[in-house]
C-alpha cells in the first residue's frame, strides 16, 4: 500500500489544485507524451494516500492498451466493454467503484485492488485512452476525488491533443 512520503496536503480541497498545478508545470512545452504520461502517474503515486496502482491505458485499434504506469505489473490489452477501464470508454463516464470485487466483469490484474476509479481522457470528442487508479482500501474514491481528477485528467487531455 502507498502512502504519502513527501508534504502533500492531506485535505483534497487542497491537494488537487496542488497536483493540478504541478502536472501543468511538468507537462507544459514538453512533446512528448509517453514521458509525461509517466511523470503524471509518478505525481499522483507520489501524492494519493491509500493507493497501489496509477496509470494510463491507451487506446490503440479498437482496445485499451497498457501505458505510463506506477505500480504492480497490470493486464497488457483491455478490450472495450470489459472491467472497469473498458467499461469507463464503452460509457464515456467516469467509474468510481467502491468495491471492484461486486464489479460485474472486473479483470483482477492485482488481486490487492478493492475499489477503483477510472476517467476516459479525450482528443476531441474521441476517447484515447483511461486514467485508472486502484486502492487496496475499500471505498477509497469519493466525489472529492472525482472532482480532482477529472481536472487532473484535463490537463493530461490537453496534452494529449497537443502531442498526437
Amino acid at each position: 500500500m502507498q502512502t504519502q512520503t513527501t508534504d502533500y496536503p492531506a485535505d483534497k480541497k487542497q491537494l488537487y489544485p496542488l497536483l493540478i498545478s504541478q502536472l501543468s508545470a511538468l507537462v507544459e512545452g514538453v512533446p512528448h507524451r509517453i514521458a509525461n504520461l509517466a511523470n503524471a502517474s509518478a505525481l499522483l503515486m507520489e501524492a494519493l494516500d491509500d493507493i497501489n496502482w496509477a496509470g494510463f491505458y491507451l487506446m490503440e485499434e479498437g482496445r485499451l492498451v497498457l501505458g505510463p504506469f506506477q505500480g504492480r505489473p497490470a493486464c497488457i490489452e483491455i478490450p472495450v466493454g470489459k472491467g472497469v477501464c473498458g467499461t469507463a470508454v464503452e460509457k464515456d463516464e467516469i467509474l468510481l467503484v467502491e468495491n471492484v470485487h461486486d464489479f460485474p466483469g472486473h479483470i483482477a490484474c492485482d488481486s490487492a485492488s478493492n475499489s477503483e476509479i477510472v476517467l476516459p481522457l479525450h482528443a476531441g470528442q474521441k476517447v484515447v485512452g483511461v486514467l485508472d487508479i486502484d486502492s487496496p482500501v475499500f471505498a477509497r474514491f469519493d466525489e472529492e476525488d472525482r472532482k480532482g481528477l477529472a481536472c487532473f485528467a484535463r490537463i493530461v487531455e490537453k496534452m494529449l491533443e497537443e502531442n498526437l
